[in-house]
């Protein structure tokens, strides 16, 4: 996975990246439990912090990014989607970040992201229980923007994400690379310094071809044709 996060994000053609699974029923179901009993303690840092290395990169990658949930989402599977721009579930899903349960707490970004997507005293509800809730639930906390319900062929979410990448893809793609830095480096700082980052983010589309296309393609009212150049 490392390597095809690396490989994205130095393809310019990507407009979109949908994270799904193939496995029914299941989006990712977190650690090896088997595994992790067999590790020496001193194993378990480096395993940890190299998932959250990896889920960072997911994080950070420039173009925007869907989390399809049509099943098991718990622990670093959540988390990985939980580092997506946009998440869509099932309404049957089940999603939770359980490691209390476990005696340990999220590593791999969960104690950080959660709070930014839901409010601080759910995240922590959730957390300190180690609540699994549903897509419908999960929806109304606004931890997933869409739920589906599932179809008989079990991926109603990534059906739905799709539909997603399809609204996307067409925009302006250096523009919409601009504004997922611009939101995701201004959420982290004051207004001031956000509006900053904003005109500095907007300041990289004025020289583009793109631009250009746009205008002429309002003018002759047409749909633009963008190159992400």
């Amino acid at each position: 996975m490392s390597e095809a996060v690396e490989d994205i994000k130095k393809n310019n053609r990507v407009r979109s990246v949908i994270i799904c699974s193939l496995v029914p029923g299941i989006f990712c179901a977190g650690a090896d439990l088997k595994e992790r009993a067999k590790m020496h303690q001193s194993e378990v840092g480096p395993f940890v912090s190299k998932a959250r290395a990896l889920i960072t990169e997911l994080g950070n990658l420039p173009m925007p990014t869907i989390a399809a949930i049509d099943g098991v989402a718990l622990g670093g599977g959540l988390e990985m989607a939980l580092a997506c721009d946009i998440r869509v579930a099932s309404n049957e899903a089940k999603m939770g970040l359980v490691e209390t349960k476990l005696a340990i707490i999220p590593g791999a970004g969960g104690t950080q992201r959660l709070p930014r997507v839901i409010s601080v005293s759910m995240a922590k509800e959730l957390i300190f229980a180690a609540r699994v809730v549903d897509g419908s639930e999960a929806c109304r906390l606004g931890l997933v923007s869409h739920s589906v319900g599932q179809n008989p062929s079990g991926d109603a979410a990534y059906l739905r994400a799709l539909e997603l990448a399809r609204e996307i893809n067409p925009q302006g793609p250096i523009a919409v690379r601009m504004a997922k830095l611009a939101i995701n480096q201004g959420i982290e700082v004051d207004l001031s310094t956000g509006l900053a980052i904003e005109e500095a983010c907007y300041a990289q589309v004025i020289p583009t071809k793109d631009r250009l296309e746009g205008l002429a393609a309002f003018k002759e009212k047409r749909r633009p044709h963008y190159k992400g150049e």
